[in-house]
């Protein structure tokens, strides 16, 4: 992914600096739709004493980097699909994040077994396609007893009953297991590495403004075959896809004037893939460090740099529940590449109103040419910074 929802963390470190100063009952964690924050809170320079920053290009170490990155003051595991069913036929979208933000970098002192330095949030969702349904959904938890945590070997991401596991494969190339189970939707998936992980950015380092220091790790895993069960409200579909995860670690990333980003995943038919965000400042306009990259069937990646890309809004959706006005359909031009892309939200209303912050994470159909053939895909976009 992209930044990806360092909002989120925002609104986490104050339910979490309540959960570090507090008492050693638990208190009942549910979303407080009152929180809303601004992005730049959490991605400038603010409370970051103690932290790591993204300052230069590392050594990736897999099984290893899979696993949590505690010194950093935040970061997500992320993955994203689309899936269908043959009986009957059916398409969805899903979405399952883990995200962590570390609260202060030395850990507490007081001996209760709920006192905690970190906190863990799950974001699920599922995108009907037929049935222009979204079911959105959120955890809370700090991984005291158990509750909520990541380890590297074996690779395990988790927050209570949703868990992302490797069950097989290589350090690179794996093999996950997904679960995640609602009152109304639930996931049990397999998803099997096609490409190896590719290192987004400079060599992993992903630079987010001219300011040092304001960068993720970023890597992805591209293209996964997808194959398990979906269910809503009770119905089990046999499904099978395609996926794509993302994971990312910083502690600082946004400039003061930036305000969010539309983000890109997609999979196109010839077995190639895109990744493409731009990050938005107050005007609109787009970072000159935004960037992406095409992996071509056999892995091999070539970025691609603002400066390549066009990337025009076509049509626009206003939320009934937020009212935020997001983009709603895209055309995305590499010239250099002889590329032109059609993007389409699969239904309009893909936002996540219903946690701690708002925005747009959806399945996007794909249509276009490339180098002179037809070409098609579908993917997922997200947009952030629309609800102000």
């Amino acid at each position: 992914m992209t930044t990806k929802i360092f909002h989120t963390f925002a609104a986490l470190f104050c339910i979490g600096s309540l959960l570090y100063f507090s008492t050693a009952t638990p208190p009942e964690e549910k979303p407080n739709k009152a929180t809303g924050l601004a992005l730049t809170h959490v991605m400038g320079a603010a409370q970051q004493s103690g932290f790591h920053q993204a300052i230069q290009p590392r050594l990736f170490q897999f099984p290893a980097d899979h696993g949590p990155h505690p010194t950093f003051k935040q970061e997500w595991w992320y993955v994203t699909g689309n899936v269908s069913s043959e009986q009957p036929k059916r398409d969805f979208g899903f979405q399952w994040t883990l995200f962590r933000v570390g609260l202060t970098a030395t850990p507490p002192l007081r001996p209760s077994a709920w006192a905690t330095s970190e906190i863990y949030m799950g974001h699920l969702a599922v995108t009907d396609i037929q049935s222009d349904q979204f079911y959105p959904a959120q955890k809370l938890a700090r991984p005291a007893l158990q509750m909520a945590g990541a380890q590297a070997n074996p690779f395990r991401a988790w927050i209570e009953n949703w868990q992302l596991v490797q069950k097989g494969g290589e350090p690179n190339k794996p093999i996950l297991q997904l679960s995640a189970q609602t009152d109304l939707i639930s996931l049990e998936l397999t998803l099997e590495a096609i490409k190896e992980v590719v290192l987004q950015g400079d060599q992993g380092l992903s630079q987010k403004n001219s300011q040092p220091g304001n960068a993720s790790y970023y890597y992805s895993l591209p293209r996964l075959k997808s194959t398990g069960t979906l269910a809503i409200k009770g119905q089990t579909f046999t499904v099978n896809g395609l996926s794509w995860m993302d994971r990312e670690w910083s502690t600082s990333a946004l400039a003061a004037d930036q305000v969010g980003w539309d983000w890109f995943s997609l999979h196109l038919s010839d077995g190639s893939d895109l990744i493409y965000y731009q990050i938005r400042n107050q005007e609109g306009k787009a970072d000159p460090v935004s960037q992406g990259a095409l992996i071509d069937s056999d892995g091999n990646k070539r970025v691609i740099r603002a400066s390549d890309i066009q990337l025009t809004v076509l049509n626009h959706w206003t939320s009934p529940t937020s009212h935020s006005v997001y983009p709603s359909g895209w055309k995305l031009v590499v010239p250099g590449l002889n590329l032109s892309l059609i993007l389409t939200p699969a239904i309009k209303n893909q936002e996540l109103n219903q946690t701690l912050v708002t925005y747009w994470e959806g399945a996007v159909t794909v249509d276009g040419v490339y180098d002179g053939k037809k070409i098609g895909g579908k993917g997922y976009g997200e947009l952030t910074g629309y609800d102000r």
